[in-house]
């Protein structure tokens, strides 16, 4: 408190000088109509680009509480549009029904970890079991690109194992002849951007350019984008035709998956789990 005082009478004449010169501000504009007007507007001005910067800070840290929204926006539409494109076309059928039979529905989800220059690459998501995410759920990207495979789940979150891993075989098509083959990722060749399809019997003709697409006989719904055929008679050690891809999907840049449910998973599973190896 000394100190203070101390500090307070060596500077003394400025302080004085701010009060009175602050009181003769005060005065001027109170009692000049111009003065007042000018200061008003000039302090409007002031504030108002002060709020004005303070919003684009908000609306900046509110960024991710947007994205998550859409998210889940886009993951509701894709549910409806399915609802469109999935009724029971059988004619013979006179029953008016509104059921559409739906067989897949979205969980958008964010992606809180992601690795790509690994051989087995894993990414996690910020759903879990409480979610109704389930081991083998099939995911998305955004532009409804594959990704791959729900792995382990925990009550909150689950980790998947990407399309850029060693163990993953997806089912995939030559969309322009339904030539049926299986999607792996690596071969010698880690590169982000490419996969193979692999397993396409050798009298059916692949071409570059040939669009690549699931099949519908996994977890996938069918007709899902995959990549573009960018080589063709990649040489193996089998008496079956591969080919190098494009993929479709960018996997160093996903924010956000969908998560696909199978709404007939389970009760296919029971069926097939009928059927004895040997008949």
């Amino acid at each position: 408190m000394r100190n203070l005082w101390i500090f307070i009478s060596r500077y003394n004449a400025f302080f004085l000088f701010i009060i009175f010169f602050s009181v003769g501000v005060f005065l001027t504009v109170k009692n000049n109509a111009y003065q007042r007007s000018a200061t008003l507007n000039s302090t409007n001005e002031v504030v108002g680009t002060a709020y004005e910067r303070l919003n684009v800070f908000k609306r900046y840290l509110n960024l991710g509480v947007v994205n998550d929204s859409l998210a889940a926006e886009n993951a509701k539409l894709k549910t409806k549009l399915l609802d469109l494109t999935t009724i029971d076309s059988a004619k013979d059928v006179k029953v008016i029904d509104t059921i559409t039979h739906q067989q897949y529905t979205y969980l958008a989800a964010k992606v809180v970890k992601n690795s790509v220059t690994l051989r087995n690459n894993v990414m996690t998501i910020n759903k879990g079991a409480i979610d109704g995410i389930k081991s083998g759920m099939a995911v998305l990207s955004p532009e409804r690109g594959v990704v791959g495979f729900i792995r382990d789940v925990s009550e909150h979150l689950a980790t998947i194992q990407s399309l850029l891993h060693k163990d993953t075989r997806i089912s995939v098509v030559v969309k322009k002849n339904n030539a049926l083959g299986s999607l792996v990722w690596g071969d010698g060749n880690f590169d982000i951007r490419k996969a193979y399809i692999k397993g396409v019997p050798n009298h059916i003709k692949m071409n570059v350019g040939d669009t690549i697409v699931t099949s519908g006989f996994a977890s996938f719904p069918s007709g899902i984008l995959v990549g573009r055929i960018s080589r063709t008679n990649v040489a193996t050690n089998d008496n079956f035709l591969s080919a190098e891809l494009n993929l479709f999907n960018d996997f160093s840049t996903l924010q956000y998956v969908y998560v696909v449910k199978d709404n007939k998973a389970e009760e296919q599973k029971a069926l097939e789990s009928m059927v004895k190896p040997n008949e």
